[in-house]
Parts: C-alpha cells; sequence; structure tokens
C-alpha cells in the first residue's frame, strides 16, 4: 500500500472494530468515543461541525467511507498548511517551479525530483497533467519515505563491499540461542532465525557435551533449556542467507570433549557443506583478511586453532582463551559468579577436525598492542568483556584504532548480566571493534542504536567504518575527535514542530496521553547529549510544539541520532510511547518526518514526528 491507502485503512479498521452492532453506521456520540479511543481529544462544536459535512445524506451518522473523510477532515495539517502556504504563490497548489524552489531550499535536494514527487503523490490526476502539487499531494510526500527524516538511499545497499572483513562493523549476537535471561531462559531455534532475520551475521554457540554423544547448545550450569548443536546448524543452513548474502561467522564457545567435538566438525561439514569455508579463498598468505564480497554466501568458523606443523588431538592451547574463562579473569575478584564454567584441563583439549574448520577467526588471547603489530596474524581476533573493552579504549584509544584495522575484535556483556540486559554497543563502534555482541532478545536503547547501525547499507549486516578508522596510521582517538581529519565540528538543530496519532499507553479509561519529545545524540564522549521539549497536556493525536533542539557533533561519521516520544507522568517514570533512531549520515534535512517504531523495534503506523532538520558548520554560526 501507498501512505494514503495505509492510512484510510487504519482508518477504516478502527471503524470496524468501534462497530458494535455492525450495521455500518456511526452517530456522532459513537464517533466521539471512537476518537477518544483513538487518542484524540477535540473541540465538541468543531468537530459537530466537521462531522455534518461529511454526513452527505444527512442521515445523521456515516458510514466507513464517510468516516475516513470525517477523520480527514478533523486532522487537517495546519502547520503543513503553513509550509505549503511559504512556496504557493495562489495558497490553493504548487507550480512545479514552486515545488522545486521548496525541494531546493528546504529540503536541500536536487530540484529536478519534483516531477517524480508529483507523479509519485498528487492524487489529483488534473493537477499531475498540469504539473502541479495540491495540499492533499505535499502532505502525502511529506509523510512518504522520500519525506522521512532517513535518507532512503542508504537504506539499499551502496558502501564498497569488496574490502577485508576487519574495515566493517558486523551485527553480532551474545548467547543467540537464549530468548529470555540466562538463567532460567528457554534455548531455542526460533531465536537464531529471529536474529538473522533481523540482520546478525555473527551468532553465538556455546556448546557441551550432550546425551548419546551428541554436543548441545545452552548456557553451562544454568537452568535454560537445551537445544542439539545439529539443529543449531541446520537452522543457521537454511535461514543464514535470506535477509543478506554476506558471510555469517559462528562464535564457537567449545566445552566438549574430543569425542563430541568431533561429532560437531562432522555436522558442520555435513549440514553446511560448500557454505562452510574451510579452506583460504586464496592460496597464498595474506596480509589481509578476505572482503565481504569474497566470502558472499559463506559460513565461517570463530574458535580455537591447533597450533604448530604437526599438532598433536591432546595439545593444550596455551595462547588462547575463551570468553568465559577471560569473564571469570575480569570478574573473579569483585563477585562469584555461579553461572561460569569451572575450569578443568579439559577446556584446552582441541580436537584436529574441529580446528581444520577455523581459517579466518582464530581466537587467540590478547597480550598487548604491541605483540599484536609485530607478531599476530591478520585471521587471529581476540574476545573482550565489555569492561576490558571499554578500558583499553580510554586509555589506548589510537591504538585500538590501529589494532583493528588489520584484527577482528570482538566484545561481549559481563557475566554479571544475567538478566540479559545490554551495554553502550557505541563506546565500542567509536573505538573501531567489528563484533561488538549483544542480548538480540532483549529491547531498549542498545539494540535500537544496533538497529539504526545496520540499517543502513540494505540492512546487509556490514557497515564500513569512516575512513580514518580504516588506516593503519590512524592518530584518531574518540577521547580526542579532534584528531579527526576533515571539517570541523557540526552544529545539528532539530525543531520538533508536532506529533501525529501517538498509541495510548495507558489503557486505563479515558487516559489520554502527554507526549514530549526527547533527541539523543550518541557518539564519541564528547557527542553524547539530550535535549527535549516540554510535555502537551492531553493530546497524543495532533500535539504541536514548535521548540527547537540544538546539538555540537564532533564525529559526525560516528554519531547516531535517536528520537524519544514519551508520556509524561508528574508521579511516576514516564511511559514510553515510541522511538526511531538513525545514523547521523542519513539524516535528510529540511520538512521531514519521523516515524516511530514500538520498543521491540517495529513500525507502529501511522505515528510519527514532524520535524525541521538543519545541519551546518559550527564555525559558520553567528553568534547568539
Amino acid at each position: 500500500m501507498d501512505e494514503k491507502e495505509r492510512l484510510d485503512q487504519w482508518v477504516r479498521d478502527w471503524f470496524t472494530k468501534a462497530d458494535k452492532n455492525k450495521d455500518g453506521q456511526m452517530t456522532f456520540k459513537e464517533a466521539k468515543t471512537l476518537l477518544k479511543m483513538m487518542n484524540v481529544e477535540m473541540n465538541e462544536d468543531h468537530a459537530l461541525h466537521l462531522f455534518t459535512m461529511a454526513d452527505k445524506l444527512e442521515r445523521g451518522s456515516l458510514d466507513a467511507e464517510e468516516f475516513v473523510q470525517f477523520y480527514k477532515l478533523l486532522t487537517q495539517r495546519d502547520e503543513v498548511w503553513k509550509v505549503f502556504q511559504d512556496f504557493s504563490a495562489d495558497g490553493e497548489r504548487l507550480l512545479l517551479d514552486e515545488l522545486q524552489n521548496f525541494l531546493r531550499i528546504e529540503q536541500q535536494e536536487e530540484e529536478d525530483r519534483a516531477r517524480e514527487m508529483i507523479e509519485l503523490y498528487e492524487p489529483s490526476e488534473t493537477a499531475r497533467e498540469q504539473t502541479s502539487m495540491s495540499l492533499d499531494g505535499f502532505q502525502l510526500y511529506l509523510c512518504s519515505p522520500h519525506g522521512s527524516i532517513y535518507n532512503p538511499d542508504h537504506r539499499e545497499l551502496h558502501q564498497d563491499m569488496s574490502l577485508p572483513l576487519s574495515l566493517y562493523f558486523i551485527s553480532s549476537s551474545h548467547n543467540t540461542y537464549l530468548m529470555e535471561d540466562q538463567l532460567r531462559g528457554q534455548s531455542s531455534t526460533e531465536a537464531y532465525i529471529q536474529a538473522l532475520k533481523r540482520g546478525c551475521r555473527c551468532v553465538e554457540l556455546d556448546c557441551w557435551d550432550g546425551p548419546d554423544g551428541e554436543p548441545v547448545v545452552y548456557h553451562g550450569h544454568t537452568l535454560t533449556s537445551k537445544i542439539l548443536f545439529k539443529d543449531v546448524i541446520s537452522t543457521l543452513e537454511e535461514y543464514a542467507f535470506q535477509v543478506s548474502e554476506f558471510p555469517v561467522i559462528l562464535s564457537l564457545e567449545n566445552h566438549c570433549g574430543l569425542e563430541q567435538q568431533s561429532a560437531m566438525a562432522r555436522h558442520l561439514k555435513h549440514i553446511l557443506g560448500e557454505r562452510l569455508q574451510s579452506a583460504r579463498v586464496t592460496a597464498e598468505e595474506a596480509e589481509l583478511l578476505p572482503s565481504p564480497q569474497a566470502l558472499k554466501g559463506k559460513i565461517l568458523l570463530k574458535a580455537k586453532k591447533l597450533s604448530g606443523q604437526e599438532p598433536r588431538a591432546d595439545e593444550t592451547l596455551t595462547d588462547d582463551v575463551s570468553d568465559d574463562e577471560e569473564r571469570e579473569e575480569m570478574e573473579r575478584e569483585s563477585v562469584e559468579d555461579l553461572t561460569k564454567d569451572t575450569p578443568d584441563k579439559q577446556k584446552s583439549k582441541l580436537s584436529q577436525e574441529l580446528s581444520d574448520l577455523v581459517v579466518y577467526c582464530r581466537s587467540v588471547h590478547f597480550r598487548s598492542f604491541e605483540r599484536a603489530r609485530l607478531q599476530g596474524k591478520c585471521h587471529e581476533m581476540s574476545s573482550f568483556s565489555e569492561s576490558k573493552a571499554k578500558k583499553l579504549a580510554k586509555e589506548s584509544g589510537s591504538e585500538m584504532i590501529r589494532y583493528n584495522v588489520k584484527h577482528l575484535t570482538r566484545v561481549y556483556p559481563s557475566g554479571l548480566r544475567t538478566d540479559s540486559s545490554n551495554y553502550n554497543p557505541q563506546d565500542m563502534w567509536s573505538a573501531g571493534c567489528q563484533i561488538v555482541a549483544l542480548n538480540f532478545q532483549t529491547p531498549g536503547l542498545e539494540m535500537d542504536l544496533n538497529d539504526a547501525l545496520f540499517r543502513q547499507n540494505g540492512g546487509c549486516g556490514f557497515v564500513l567504518k569512516p575512513d580514518f578508522m580504516r588506516k593503519s596510521d590512524s592518530e584518531f582517538s574518540p577521547d580526542r575527535p579532534e584528531s579527526r581529519p576533515g571539517p570541523g565540528p557540526l552544529r545539528l538543530s532539530v525543531q520538533v514542530i508536532s506529533g501525529q496519532q501517538f498509541p495510548k499507553v495507558n489503557q486505563k479509561q479515558g487516559s489520554i496521553v502527554d507526549p514530549l519529545v526527547r533527541v539523543e545524540v550518541y557518539g564519541v564522549p564528547k557527542d553524547q547529549g539530550r535535549e527535549e521539549t516540554s510535555y502537551i497536556v492531553n493530546n497524543g493525536f495532533n500535539p504541536v510544539w514548535n521548540e527547537t533542539l540544538n546539538f555540537v557533533v564532533h564525529a559526525p561519521e560516528l554519531a547516531l541520532v535517536r528520537f524519544v516520544v514519551e508520556d509524561y507522568d508528574k508521579a511516576s517514570r514516564n511511559d514510553f510511547i515510541g522511538q526511531f533512531a538513525l545514523p547521523f549520515a542519513s539524516l535528510q534535512p529540511g520538512y521531514r518526518h519521523v516515524h516511530l517504531l514500538s520498543k521491540d523495534g517495529t513500525p507502529i503506523p501511522p505515528a510519527s514526528v514532524f520535524v525541521n532538520v538543519s545541519i551546518s558548520e559550527l564555525n559558520k554560526q553567528t553568534p547568539a
């Protein structure tokens, strides 16, 4: 459906829901009750006047189509009309040159797109023939993907995919098998399907010895349920490339004995077949990892690998460490974490069959940036707990950026997060870490940011790092954004104009929301900021603010912008209504709609915020 059809259908659905006696008619009293359910607070005299206008047959009631017209009369938007009037000479329509002026001056878009916008969004055939746009068409354009705050071109695959893997941020999941928390939660192959459908390209498997010689996946030493390793691999084989054709990394936490490790290797080879990347793309030893393009349709194993020319099946891997062991090392002193594995000699024994399948993602223990620079191979990668990664980024920001030019880094949540909560991934991305693993099953700010970063580039799960993070001699540090080459800081001004049809969050009888809008910026430490509007009393339907929020952004290439709408509550915490987050680089300037998403990232049409976005160089601003 297009925007107009979608809106009409939404209004009809409400009508059907409210038509209790199924007679297809609605009186004014019934219409008032329905509008309250739709979050519309209105002036009764004005509403009755519009109701009478829509009641063409003067029956004292409206059918579904008449109710749609009544709703449209009631929701006519003065703020859009005012913008329309600014560019229309006769106040009735925008001629081609007037629409071109609007696109060039306000939207900072190519004016030659005006004809295309008329063809796409003008409902009147007469206006289309005259190459002009009515107010209806103008409003439809502003509510469309072209009028969205998100640059629609960025939703397509548009980045160079031929560079080494280490130069991309990679959408990554932690404890992927879990549907809930990591103490008692259910493990399910469905969790892998959901993560892959969300664009995830690195999934985790915690593998343990199971009955009948079959390894199982679950969170060890907890009450989480168990699933068969081979069932997980079959699920990955089916769903890995439905959303993205680029490679998937299996992050293996291996707690199995030698016998069941060999069973894992057999399942991987048998089920995945040609999709398993078990040999180098090119025969010669490379200094750089292959590209996502070169690994299309391939599944890579991230695990320990036996060292030496003629390894024995029981060789101890002294230079490797699993996530669980590192977690113990980081947190042993502060608290006893009952969810962790007890160390035993078995964990450093690795079967030859499994080792042979590890090619580009060999897990090694991180010793120092210097050692990695002098001796490290590009296919060696380390995992860090969130606290260790944050510490390294703060103490050695530039070194970590340079290290992540050649090596992949995986960051995982602290073992103390037994509720499967998440850390802020932005801190890790700002240090160049590629595989920033989050609990995909836990909605909230952190997953909003992850969705925001990976919504771009066709949602393929790979996003190219900024140019200054791809150079081995980079001097950039997240704590010193002025070390970034290129233009200086930017000023972001967001005029929050109005809101449209926010859903009710409190289902109590007669409850109407008191909405406010908050804009948050996430990026390097200097760029973190949040500003919010005042709240509007009892109007979740068409609140108007006309308030401007200002930010200074020093590293726009790394910044994410999040819009949040909340229901103000004086006595307790505000209720969440909706949100939308996007990369700073994907912001479209001008008059735009922010189409809101629910807590779990699904659309909630037609809820939106109407804004005017302005981006300028800070040093070009005149003093206030």
